[in-house]
Parts: structure tokens; sequence; C-alpha cells
């Protein structure tokens, strides 16, 4: 967020001449198709923003804002979750989840500024992304959008996707849901997360940190509560620790309606009154959507409930934002040809080749030759709402604006009929992938007894992914098992394609295929980049965000839980994820040798380097993602048992080896005690350089160099 003397001088004369009825709409975002009545008659005044507006009537309002006292214009929000996603005929790219699998900060980045070109093109000014939660309990809906289960790959991804989204001017990005809104009791979307504020910094607070770094323009607030109390009215986080502490200069938006949560379903405030004088004394500038907000709020500063003072320091930080962006000004927008332009469907396709993931082979990929037969079989082979998966037309608009489907997008079978044209391709459902219907299974298994190699695609819906979509259990739905059993006593090969949301249970997918390939969210391209890894078009490389239970009842399984756990499993599940962060497998084999630091007593305030060598032994060009983790063998508090650290992609030839080298610094071995100070303590640290999440140590090993802090 930039501060221009000029700007805020000129911020502060229109703030001077509004009225206090005017400094209060400013505060105020709208949502038309919720409030149609009250739009008529708000849309006539000088409302601050909207959200989920396009087309034309962008235009129009700007045109009517210019016509005002002030001539404030307003800004324009939406959900552009994985690209400019609520437009039919825009680039979609891979869910969040998605993205996450590649570990490539730069291709997420040039995500983030395609996103925004595409974005500004249609008018629009302010996309809510990114999603900066952690998914440590996947019966959590909205696993779908977050970038997994680990604080330090968010943040680095966090901040590279804001880069993208604001280098060049076009649209303010906005960090959320602020905070520990993913971490709520038994994975229940907008529920109290029973967390210490230690626990806040030590765990949930690192990626916002990276997002103020990078400059993010805007935070959410999200919809639940922390210990009891809703982040809409916790002053101690909005705004001693985002703006005292971590600096942050732009402005707060609360999510939808959370003015009118914190009395409906907290019950923290007894009228919309208490609300806004809770909510803005707090910290958020912003109501989304709540339109009793308004009144409320100017009756409040007129009782003198709430200081005029702090009103006009939110204005202010609104009009920063606008300034920012150009809006004041006539500002020229994108052309309307960079929607879904050919250097975006290109970045689109580098990066769904990257967030694909291969879980299992057992040698039968990639095929070399294209079979005379491919059966493709199963209910997400051929749904592209389902390959979408949520925040994007198919799920959040009107049924007629997506009625026809503008985009050029790959499901499953088409990039199999695309990739394999010699082979004959024949389809069947199978079976739904929620419900009892089974009638199609029969011809399922007719066509795999006839081919030389079934590409199976199951998965989850939209009904069981997204806000307020919890799941009670994360078995595979409907006769899907029973497929694959099917499918797989017919003896042809079993490719098995994952297209979900998030990780479920799938020890049996994983038993029963030869082969198994996860797509979280695939955007446009996901059926074609899946087809292409089958026919060994290119080396699959992406790893895993998050970590996949043995059982529901497994849950949380994240990698980097404390080590205290009696016994260390359940007594009828087996130890461990049943796929651990970091993992994916590859069409070559990468070897890690001659581990080395370069010093093992390191100083309070040194800094120590860590490298090894990364020889591709096989016959494929491929790139390796090498990662950093830390151990700390005792400590003050509990600390986790490994924790990233650091993460670097690397391309190698066949033969060919790279020393890759870390730099471990003070913070990358600190703890947050007791006091909430961040803190790096005398003792033993294992450093780890490895292809996945290591099993924690506390001698040198393969992996790992053990190193000693000093005073």
């Amino acid at each position: 967020m930039k501060i221009n003397p000029a700007t805020e001088q000129k911020i502060n004369d229109i703030i001077e001449k509004m009225s206090l009825e005017e400094k209060v709409l400013q505060m105020f975002q709208m949502d038309k198709s919720a409030h149609k009545e009250a739009y008529s008659e708000l849309s006539k005044l000088n409302i601050g923003s909207y959200l989920s507006i396009m087309g034309e009537e962008v235009d129009y309002l700007r045109e009517k804002a210019k016509k005002t006292k002030n001539a404030i214009p307003p800004i324009f929000g939406i959900d552009a979750i994985h690209g400019h996603s609520l437009k039919n005929g825009a680039t979609i790219f891979p869910s969040q989840l998605a993205m996450a699998c590649s570990f490539n900060e730069e291709l997420i980045e040039e995500m983030g500024a395609a996103t925004a070109k595409e974005v500004n093109a249609d008018g629009l000014d302010w996309v809510f992304s990114p999603v900066l939660c952690i998914a440590r309990d996947t019966r959590w809906g909205r696993v779908d959008e977050t970038f997994g289960e680990d604080p330090y790959l968010i943040g680095k991804l966090g901040a590279a996707i804001i880069r993208g989204y604001e280098k060049d001017g076009l649209v303010a990005s906005c960090a959320k849901h602020y905070i520990g809104y993913g971490e709520a009791t038994g994975g229940r979307d907008s529920y109290d997360t029973e967390v210490t504020l230690r626990k806040v910094r030590e765990t949930f607070l690192p990626p916002f940190k990276e997002a103020v770094d990078a400059g993010t323009s805007t935070v959410m607030t999200a919809y639940g509560t922390l210990d009891g109390t809703p982040m809409t009215a916790h002053k101690e986080l909005l705004t001693d620790v985002l703006r005292g502490e971590l600096g942050f200069e732009g402005f707060v938006v609360t999510d939808y309606l959370n003015f009118k949560l914190i009395s409906t379903k907290h019950r923290v405030a007894a009228n919309p009154a208490e609300a806004a004088r809770l909510g803005i004394t707090a910290g958020n500038d912003m109501s989304m959507n709540a339109v009793a907000f308004i009144g409320a709020a100017i009756d409040e500063v007129k009782n003198g409930n709430i200081p005029e003072a702090a009103i006009d320091e939110a204005v202010r930080r609104i009009l920063r934002v606008k300034a920012n962006l150009g809006l004041f000004e006539e500002k020229e927008r994108m052309p309307k040809s960079v929607i879904a332009c050919k250097e975006h469907r290109e970045l689109n396709h580098k990066l769904t080749r990257e967030s694909l993931v291969l879980l299992k082979n057992n040698g039968v990929l990639p095929l070399k030759n294209a079979p005379a037969k491919i059966a493709v079989i199963g209910p997400n082979a051929d749904n592209i709402a389902n390959q979408y998966g949520d925040w994007t037309f198919t799920s959040h608009r009107p049924a007629e604006e997506f009625a026809q489907i503008k985009n050029d997008y790959y499901t499953v079978l088409r990039g199999v009929r695309e990739i394999f044209p010699s082979s004959e391709v024949e389809y069947a459902l199978g079976c739904p992938v929620c419900g009892e219907d089974g009638a199609d299974i029969e011809k399922a298994v007719r066509i795999a007894e006839s081919a030389d190699i079934v590409i199976l695609a199951l998965g989850d819906e939209l009904s069981q992914n997204g806000e307020a979509k919890d799941r009670a259990d994360l078995e595979l739905s409907g006769k899907q098992n029973e497929l694959l059993r099917a499918v797989k006593a017919t003896g042809t090969p079993v490719v098995t394609v994952m297209v979900t949301g998030k990780p479920l249970c799938i020890g049996e997918v994983l038993e029963s295929s030869d082969a198994v390939v996860q797509m979280f969210g695939g955007g446009d391209l996901g059926g074609l980049c899946t087809a292409e890894l089958i026919a060994g078009k290119f080396n699959p490389s992406g790893k895993l965000p998050i970590s996949y239970p043995r059982a529901t009842g497994a849950l949380p399984c994240y990698y980097n839980g404390y080590s205290s756990w009696h016994w260390g499993k359940y007594c009828d599940v087996e130890k461990g994820a049943l796929l651990s962060f970091g993992y994916g497998l590859s069409y070559t084999e990468y070897e890690y040798s001659d581990i080395a630091v370069s010093k093992t007593q390191v100083h309070m305030g040194e800094s120590v380097k860590i490298s090894a060598n990364v020889t591709n032994k096989g016959a494929m060009a491929g790139d390796e993602t090498v990662q950093l983790y830390v151990t700390d063998h005792y400590s003050s508090v509990m600390t986790p048992r490994i924790n990233l650290r650091g993460f670097k992609k690397i391309h190698l030839e066949p033969g060919e080896t790279k020393r890759v080298s870390f730099t471990v610094t003070p913070a990358d071995l600190a703890l947050v005690n007791r006091r909430e100070e961040t803190v790096v303590e005398p003792g033993k640290f294992t450093l780890y350089i490895s292809p996945c999440a290591p099993d924690f140590t506390y001698e040198d090993g393969e992996y790992a160099r053990v190193i000693e802090v000093v005073e």
C-alpha cells in the first residue's frame, strides 16, 4: 500500500466536505441480488462499493457516481478465486488447492496478473482473493479454496498471487479470511475456533504477515469467532495486531452480512446499533451487504457512541485504496480481448500440468503406445461443473448465465479423445457421485472387459464442496467404490483420476488401481492435462499441499502436529496419514545425497546453510520440488514435529545432478513462547532436505543434519 502525501491531502479535503451520512455510505458494500428493493434506492446515493455486478451495469453505476456531490467512485468487488471465475467465458484456472500442488510461486504470480487483467477488462477493481485459511480439518467445506495445510507454503503462495494481482495497479487484492476461520471446531463452517492468541501468532498469523508485506490492499474478516469473540468485533487482532504490529494500511471489509451475524448468530450484540459500534471500533472499515448497518452507524455517531473520527479514518482508508487504483481519474481499462486470450490459456496449460499429482503408479504409466481401445468410465469423466469446483459461474451464477458454456473446456473424456486420436474411446457413467443409482455399472463392466485400459474418473461434486457444505464422511459417496470393484474385477488395468475439491479417504482406490492421478478442481484444461500426463506428454511434478486421512475419524492428520500423542495413532487404523504433505510421484527417480551444513554450531542470531545433491537417476527429464524442514528438539513450549521452512523447484535432465542449498535464518528456528513473543531458544535442531515431509528425527540421517544453537 503506497502512502502519497499529495493523495492523502486530497483525501482529507474530500472528507472535510462530506456529511456524516455520505461517509457512512462509503463504508457500505451492496449485493444487488440480495437487496433488490433497497438497491433501487441506495444506488441513487453514492455508496462505497458493489458486489458481483458485471457488464454494462458497472459503467452505469460509475456514471451515476460522477453526478453526486463529491463524485467519489465506487469500487466493484468480485470473487475471483481461480481466475475471473464468475464470468462465463473467462479463463478458469485450477482451484487454489490445485495450484498449490505446483509449489511454483512464479507461475502463481503470473496467474494473479492474468486474472487482474481479465477482471479489469470487465470493469471491476477488486478481487476477494487469496484465501489464506489453513485447511487442517478436511471435513470443512471450503478446503478447495485454500493453499492447503501448511502456514509457510500458504504465506509464500499467497504473497505470490498478491504480487500478481497488484503489480500493475489493475485491481486490489483481498487477503481472507482473517483469522483462524478454517480451524473451526469439527470442520464446521463459521463456527468457533478454540485456539489461544499464542496459537494464532504461531500458526495462523504468518500467512497474513506475508500478505501485508506483499502489499495486499484489503483484508476480509472471517465469519467465525475466535475463543468466543467474533472476528468482526476482535479489536486486539484487527487493530492492535493487523494494523499496529503488521503495519497494514489498507482497509478491512467484513465477510457477507457479518455486521448482522454478530447479532443474529453470535449474539454478542443485541441490535444493529450495538453491532455497528462493536464492529467499527474494533477496526472494520466496510460492511458487506448488511443494510441495517447504514442507519445504525449514523445513529450511533449522533448519539455519541462512535467517535466521528473513527468514521473518518475508515473512509480515509477506503479512499486511499480507490486512489491507488486510479479510480478518481479516467482510468484506461485493459481491452476485452485479454479475457481468455491465448497467452492466458498457455499459462493455464502450464499451471494445470503442474497442479496434477501422481499418487500411485505400478508401471502402467505413461502409456508409451496408444491403446487400441480405452474405456473412460465414471461420474467425473465428463462433468465440467464438478471439475471446475466451487466459485465459478456454474456454481454461483444464475443457471441461465451458463446454459451455454462459452469456455473451451476439457473434461477427462474430451482430453482422452483428443490426446489418443487413434484409439477407440468408449464412455460409461457407471454411477453418479451421490445416491444409490448403479444402473450403468453393467455397461461400465462391459466396456472395461473389451478395453486395453480403463480410465476411471471418481470423486466428489459441487454439493459436497463450498461454503456451508462441511462433510461428516469423507469416504467415496454413492456407489463409486462398488463401481471401482466391478471394473477392477475385469482384470483390465485401471488408471483412476480423482476429481475432487479436497482429499478424500481413498485407501481402496490406491489399493485397487494400477495408477492414481489427483485433480483438485482442474479448471478449463484439467481433462486435457490429465490425458497428457497419462500419455507421457510431460513428467508429473505436482506435490501434495495437504495430507490424506486414512479414515474420516482419523482427522485432523496434518503433517506438522505434535509428538505428544500417546502411542501416536488410533487403535483401529495404521499410523500417520495415508498420503502426507509434500508427496508426489514422477516418471523418473530422484536421488538425494551428500547432505551437508555449513556449521554444526550456530550462535544466536546467525544463519546456517544446508545443501544436498539431487540427481535424476531415470531416463526422463523432470522437475523436482526440493523441500526444507526443521525440527526443534526441546523448547519451552511444544513445537510441531517438523515444519516446512523452504522449497525450490529445479529442472533436471536425465543423469543430471544439481546442488541445492537453503539458508536457514533465525526466523526459521523461532517459536512463539508463553508470553506471545517470537524468539529463538538455544538448543538442538534437525534440518532436513527431502522430497516430502520426512519422519522426524533427532539424529543425522539420509535427509537430516543436526545443528546446535548456542548463546
